[in-house]
């Protein structure tokens, strides 16, 4: 066994709430236990959102070193943390910027139709991208359709992203739409690029079962997906974990640990 497969964990995101699912975590506290669960599980990066008091989507420097801080205390570096840019209609691409460079952090997810909504963009993007180079900030770069697929291949061809092998993250199932999931499926399968892949709601099974055969990486959680089938809910966070690593030893693959990316993408 070997081509360690990662094992990514988004457990809360932006906007579900305890009415969805009861163990959607939103304080600190509950997200620290939740990151014990998943690391337990064989998950080896988070994909970390924070709320504020409220419960709703924040990009709060401070909130989010509490929570950056909290889970080191218990998990030491076990867990790569990466920190989410999500605007989600709150926050411009300035305020996004401001945050990946206030926090430093271990590694962070951009949307690329967010952070570089059009050509005019790139310019700044490009120098995001080399003082996240710089700083030691491990980008992943959010892809939704065969669009911000093709753009960014294109900045990939014309050096606007530091890294020599960029990280992505192809959504499936986003906007209900099969010819687009396809064209992505289609695209991971020829990259060269190493991805990651993450689906909404009974989607995230078939993705998990995709990535590990195609030498591709997984994102599991609440995030995405919170159902077993359209009537019963998912009993915890570590299930899906537990069946993209059932996938994993299926295909032959290892898991890949937090040192093991580190190692993989020179961190």
């Amino acid at each position: 066994m070997s081509n360690p497969m990662i094992i990514m964990a988004a457990p809360n995101g932006a906007r579900r709430q305890k009415a969805d699912h009861p163990l959607i975590p939103l304080s600190i506290p509950e997200i620290v236990r939740v990151a014990e669960e998943v690391n337990e599980a064989g998950c080896s990066m988070l994909h970390l959102h924070i709320r504020d008091h409220k419960g709703l989507h924040s990009l709060d420097p401070d909130i989010y070193n509490e929570a950056l801080k909290a889970i080191r205390v218990i998990l030491k570096d076990h867990l790569i943390l990466q920190v989410t840019t999500e605007a989600v209609g709150q926050y411009s691409k300035d305020e996004q910027v401001a945050v990946i460079k206030s926090l430093k952090p271990e590694a962070v997810s951009l949307a690329l139709r967010e952070l570089c909504p059009d050509d005019a963009d790139e310019k700044d993007f490009a120098e995001l991208n080399r003082w996240m180079q710089k700083e030691n900030v491990f980008p992943q770069y959010i892809l939704y359709d065969e669009n911000d697929y093709q753009r960014f291949i294109g900045m990939r061809n014309r050096g606007l992203l530091a890294r020599a092998n960029p990280f992505v993250l192809f959504v499936i199932g986003r906007h209900q739409n099969d010819q687009q999931d396809q064209c992505l499926y289609e695209q991971a399968k020829k990259t060269d690029l190493p991805w990651t892949m993450c689906g909404f709601g009974a989607r995230e099974q078939k993705i998990v079962g995709f990535a590990a055969e195609h030498s591709g990486h997984v994102r599991v959680g609440f995030e995405n997906n919170i159902m077993h089938s359209a009537a019963v809910p998912l009993e915890d966070h570590q299930f899906m974990i537990l069946k993209a690593q059932e996938a994993a030893q299926k295909s032959g693959r290892t898991l890949a640990t937090a040192d093991t990316i580190r190692k993989l993408f020179s961190l």
